[in-house]
């Protein structure tokens, strides 16, 4: 008798997002003048006061994926990544070479008697962007 693994509401999420990553081009197919990109990544908590975690990130354009995303750090958020996507594209599309932000994480959290309580994470983060 095989045994299944039970799988999470985050589990099957962070699959799907992958799959969704994996199926994208890469950053050098759909940005052919961008060079080099570097990422700098500050998590924060809900408060935004408390750094829980950072990252500095140099991306190889070659083999990076256009779907630019970052899993939410909390192991009980659902649904909740931070999908620069967009802001490495507007930064592109704009020939910025930098670009900053803040993003709040849209997954939630399971409480007890099934309710859910939205995660709202923090990311900062900097983008520097290198062109042909």
């Amino acid at each position: 008798m095989m045994h299944r693994r039970k799988t999470t509401p985050r589990a099957e999420y962070r699959l799907s997002e992958t799959q969704r990553v994996n199926n994208s081009v890469s950053l050098a197919e759909k940005f052919p003048k961008l060079k080099s990109l570097m990422v700098d990544l500050a998590y924060f908590d809900t408060d935004g006061l408390t750094k829980s975690g950072e990252l500095k990130y140099r991306v190889n354009v070659h083999y990076a994926k256009s779907v630019f995303s970052f899993a939410c750090p909390s192991h009980e958020c659902v649904g909740g990544d931070f999908d620069l996507s967009g802001a490495v594209a507007q930064a592109v599309t704009d020939r910025h070479k930098i670009a900053q932000g803040e993003i709040r994480c849209k997954g939630w959290r399971a409480l007890p008697k099934e309710t859910k309580e939205p995660c709202r994470n923090l990311l900062r983060y900097k983008l520097s962007l290198g062109y042909v």
